[in-house]
């Protein structure tokens, strides 16, 4: 009789697959994605465009707080003269309504103030739910429960009613990009804290986890060692998904006006305005409700791209049936 075949031994428990390996196979799969990278693309002009707001001011001799009551019509309110919102050779988007400040200009300030506040908030977002879902993951049982229940509330309040109550509230010389800053992201960890708890308590029992553990290394340490790397991945996955929610979230706020105050432009803010005047310019609305629908939308289908880039599974598992194969 044969001897029987030497068992195998069973593959070592340690973290996943990471590193610079990992981070360029993924790259590699976004970029093979027409959608991501087009994504990628507008967002890129966006923030550049933004970036650039005040160099192209000075080009075209505009300004975004500048009144040109000669470009507006007053017996008929303030409509813009001409055709299309008042398009001209040195208004390239036409004018404001009321008040004929330049629409490029304003729209591209506004871009800056609507980007920095949700990449801003959505840092803050990641930062206090990291913390808190390492927190509940590490802690005993008594202090998992305390965080659990915690985060629940903060899941179940209304965000923007909120908002509105503490962005009323705050004295009006406190700048409103960093409060909006910190309203969204005080007040949404709650579902980066609950994803990271559950990764954190599934790594937790690995091997590594234990060897630090017996090691003698505290839980700080095993959290920054250990568990950081490891968490990299799926934190950046849902950072991307978040920022388009930022984004709505602080253009709902100043269109409800307790966000960003006048003459600071915002998206939401003139979208706020235009609601008097979507007969008399259509252009003034359909303008920075095209640019914000556009961002959300390039944002959400980037975040998608990114996800499914660092976890190939959840695109293997969209081509189940297919016969198609999935090459990394």
């Amino acid at each position: 009789m044969p001897p029987p075949p030497p068992s195998r031994p069973p593959p070592p428990r340690g973290p996943p697959p990471g590193g610079a390996g990992a981070g360029r196979r993924a790259w590699r799969r976004l970029r093979r994605r027409p959608s991501a990278v087009a994504a990628a693309t507008v967002l890129a002009l966006l923030v550049l465009l933004a970036l650039a707001a005040p160099l192209l001011a000075q080009l075209t001799g505009q300004d975004p707080n500048t009144y040109h009551d000669d470009l507006v019509d007053s017996a008929r309110g303030g409509v813009p003269l001409g055709s299309f919102g008042g398009i001209s050779a040195d208004h390239w988007l036409g004018v404001e309504p009321g008040t004929g400040r330049d629409l490029l200009i304003r729209l591209l300030y506004g871009a800056r103030i609507s980007l920095l506040v949700a990449l801003g908030a959505v840092a803050v977002q990641m930062f206090v739910g990291v913390a808190v879902g390492l927190a509940a993951a590490l802690g005993g049982r008594i202090a998992d429960q305390i965080i659990g229940r915690s985060t629940d509330v903060m899941i179940a309040l209304p965000m923007l009613v909120i908002g509105i109550a503490l962005t009323a509230v705050v004295p009006p010389d406190f700048p409103r990009p960093l409060l909006l800053v910190l309203v969204i992201g005080l007040l949404d960890w709650g579902g980066t804290a609950r994803m990271v708890r559950a990764q954190a308590l599934a790594l937790r029992g690995l091997d590594f986890v234990d060897a630090a553990r017996l090691s003698g290394s505290g839980k700080l340490r095993i959290a920054r060692r250990e568990l950081l790397p490891s968490l990299a991945a799926p934190v950046i996955t849902y950072a991307a998904i978040k920022v388009p929610t930022a984004i709505v979230a602080e253009a709902s706020l100043s269109f409800l006006g307790v966000g960003v105050k006048p003459p600071t432009p915002s998206w939401g803010q003139m979208l706020s305005s235009a609601q008097t005047w979507f007969r008399a310019d259509p252009a003034y609305v359909l303008l920075p409700a095209g640019l914000l629908f556009v961002t959300v939308l390039a944002s959400t289908v980037l975040g998608d791209a990114v996800r499914t880039a660092l976890d190939p599974r959840e695109g293997s598992r969209l081509r189940v049936g297919t016969g198609k194969e999935h090459k990394a």
